[in-house]
């Protein structure tokens, strides 16, 4: 079994969950932790009992452990650096999302992993709900027909306080990715182009627009639509959206937090055809969230092949992001990929 040393950077809270994962794996070695305050980093190594060095430069904490795989916990302004340190030093590189916070840090970063032959896998740790696996094997096998459309809302008043408050794009930037990833993943196919209106509704207690439309395009001719808005108290939604999708043969349902349910057509007769429910089996048997994610890196990784989240893949969920700021900004729809 391969073995895994693992320098940590970053000793915020995130740093915790990660950590947990490693104490589980047989074939994974904390080698070292990094952070920019070492004292952080001191205090992390106390706290989980690890007896290992800290560092306030990864650089020389690969140099000085022979680590060969980066987590990277950081805040996401450092995630380009961190990756390209690991990556030109041959280390491979599991992170939290964003890859970086513009479309051309993250392409940068990408051509880096290519260069390097070493592998960048981002957590897209709501891929791994068991619920959306069904829905999305579900519609991967046909239960709906051919899929022509994908409708997800997103509507929550969290009161983060802190720089979330006074970003300028604080919904789209910090949380749409997730969904946007998520509607990548359910229809399995890529973005080619985004409308975005973003706004500040009335009562918004963010700086930035707190609300925002996007109409995507997708590379199968169907269309994802999203409504969200951080600044909606009352009736709330799942974090993970509530979904509903279309198709040639029926429509399927998630609310984010319940099973999916669907419908399909079950006669050709009279004004409204009739339809039936049908059932969308529960198949996935794997962990769930960071965990569950964390899995797949760690398989693809040891089988030589790519993760569902590996770099390559996940900049096309990045792209939906900067495009939708863009196009919001512009008022005009942009072209991606």
């Amino acid at each position: 079994m391969a073995q895994h040393k693992v320098v940590v950077a970053g000793c915020g809270g995130m740093a915790n969950e990660w950590l947990d994962y490693a104490a589980q794996r047989e074939n994974v070695e904390v080698v070292g932790l990094v952070d920019l305050f070492e004292e952080a980093a001191k205090k992390m190594a106390q706290k989980r009992g690890l007896n290992v060095p800290t560092f306030t430069d990864l650089s020389e904490a690969l140099a000085h452990t022979g680590a060969n795989l980066v987590f990277d916990v950081t805040i996401p302004a450092s995630h380009k650096q961190i990756a390209t340190t690991a990556l030109r030093a041959g280390v491979h590189v599991f992170g939290e999302k964003p890859m970086a916070e513009t479309l051309a840090d993250a392409q940068e970063v990408l051509a880096v992993a290519n260069a390097s032959g070493k592998r960048y896998s981002v957590m897209q740790n709501r891929r791994y709900l068991k619920h959306i696996r069904a829905l999305s094997s579900f519609l991967a096998g046909g239960g709906i027909g051919k899929v022509g459309a994908l409708h997800a809302d997103f509507f929550l008043g969290p009161h983060f306080g802190g720089f979330r408050e006074t970003m300028a794009s604080p919904l789209i930037l910090d949380m749409a990715i997730h969904t946007f990833d998520q509607a990548r993943f359910l229809s399995g196919a890529d973005p080619v182009s985004v409308y975005c209106h973003e706004f500040n509704p009335a009562g918004s207690w963010y700086a930035g627009n707190a609300s925002a439309i996007c109409i995507f395009e997708m590379s199968d001719g169907s269309v994802f639509s999203y409504r969200g808005s951080w600044s909606a108290q009352g009736a709330g939604t799942s974090w993970e959206s509530d979904w509903r999708v279309t198709g040639s043969l029926g429509t399927a349902l998630w609310d984010g937090d319940n099973r999916p349910t669907a419908e399909e057509v079950s006669g050709d007769e009279g004004f409204m055809h009739p339809t039936k429910a049908i059932e969308v089996p529960d198949i996935w048997t794997g962990r769930q969230g960071h965990f569950g994610c964390l899995d797949n890196m760690f398989d693809a990784l040891e089988h030589d092949r790519l993760a569902e989240t590996d770099s390559s893949d996940n900049i096309k969920s990045v792209a939906m992001v900067f495009g939708a700021i863009e196009s919001a900004k512009t008022g005009q729809k942009v072209m991606l990929g």
